[in-house]
């Protein structure tokens, strides 16, 4: 018989957070998280996104053993404010068990209903900087810190139990020898002359923390139209400062601002700590930042993180800026292959950017819905 249980204590969270290191047990595919980093982020004490989301986190049991694990969660801002009635799921990790499923997803229907929600759409995280979706394609190529990963049979027990396509993204990567740098030296030179616009490039990580806000003002400028958007607080940008923009390496962060110093284009961009992570199995000690500094400073690969341009920008080329900028610091640093965060099918926009470098789709995710 499955059981499925609410789960607060510690001991039960850290049971939580560990399930998948079993289910992906030797997986070579599967990239795990810090265990005490996913702790901290699901302590409502520490994040802030808690702010504006209510959680349960719910095991799965059969015959006493953990079998699944879902988070249910409710945006709170985007119920009340945006008037989306959205139950929302995440972190939905399963044996190859149709009826586990079932459970789980039962249970997080009730939680809908019980909240008047309409729908149900996962798996998606708590706002747009979270992971998201269930990889439907791509099964053979290894994750990021910033994807989740799961084998075939999610989307089909998703799909039998009556949930429906709602949102489809794709990866992609491209070697970095697709850039043509002389092209784009040339045409990055011509848009900074033509709008009077200048880069910013960073030595350190301090240079880079008096430009964060206004990053994530552009971020929502960008991003505000797409249907995925829901706003995040300056509690949740102080937390994203302290969390990862001292880890990533500061020369791959790059600003655009124009004349009067308003930032008019960014990019993040981040090593792949992808087989950093697999080596540190979940721990920082006694190894395990050895390994993630090791390719914080050495990895080859990298992972285009967020990239926005202002909307009066858009379609004037000031992408041409950044690459520019970025065909320095690949150049210096021997980089081989550049790979996309997940991207809606559909944002023809963020599409242009890249179309010139001749990306390869390599996966494809997809959020399920189905309606209350």
């Amino acid at each position: 018989m499955i059981s499925v249980k609410e789960i607060t204590s510690k001991k039960e969270m850290k049971q939580f957070v560990k399930f998948p290191f079993s289910l992906y047990k030797n997986n070579p595919y599967w990239v795990p998280p810090i265990i005490n980093d996913e702790l901290a982020s699901f302590n409502s004490n520490k994040n802030p996104v808690f702010e504006h989301a209510k959680a349960k986190f719910l095991l799965a049991f059969k015959n006493g053993k953990i079998v699944g694990r879902v988070i249910a969660i409710i945006n709170t801002y985007e119920v009340e404010q945006q008037n989306i009635k959205k139950m929302r799921f995440g972190w939905f990790d399963v044996i190859d068990d149709i009826e586990v499923s079932k459970a789980l997803l039962d249970k997080i229907k009730e939680i809908g209903k019980e909240n008047k929600l309409e729908y149900v759409e996962g798996p998606v995280g708590f706002n747009n900087l979270d992971k998201t979706g269930v990889l439907i394609d791509g099964f053979d190529h290894i994750g990021t810190m910033i994807t989740w990963y799961n084998p075939p049979y999610y989307k089909e027990h998703l799909e039998q139990l009556g949930f429906r396509k709602e949102k489809e993204y794709i990866e992609s990567k491209f070697p970095f020898k697709n850039v043509d740098a002389k092209k784009y030296t040339k045409a990055g030179d011509l848009i900074q002359k033509r709008y009077n616009l200048k880069e910013v490039a960073f030595d350190s990580t301090k240079e880079i923390m008096p430009y964060v806000d206004e990053m994530f003002d552009l971020f929502s400028k960008t991003y505000s139209k797409l249907s995925t958007y829901v706003p995040i607080s300056n509690e949740q940008i102080e937390y994203f400062k302290k969390k990862y923009i001292s880890f990533i390496n500061p020369e791959y962060i790059k600003f655009v601002l124009d004349s009067d110093n308003n930032m008019v284009a960014f990019a993040i961009v981040m090593p792949s700590f992808s087989k950093a992570l697999q080596k540190a199995k979940g721990k920082l000690l006694p190894f395990g930042l050895f390994h993630l500094l090791s390719a914080r400073k050495n990895s080859k690969d990298v992972i285009f993180y967020l990239i926005g341009v202002h909307p009066d920008y858009q379609n004037k080329g000031v992408t041409a800026i950044i690459f520019r900028e970025y065909i320095k610091t690949f150049g210096i640093k021997g980089i081989k292959d550049c790979i996309r965060t997940p991207e809606l099918e559909d944002n023809v926009a963020i599409h242009k950017i890249w179309k010139d470098f001749a990306p390869t789709v390599h996966k494809r995710r997809r959020t399920y819905r189905i309606d209350l």
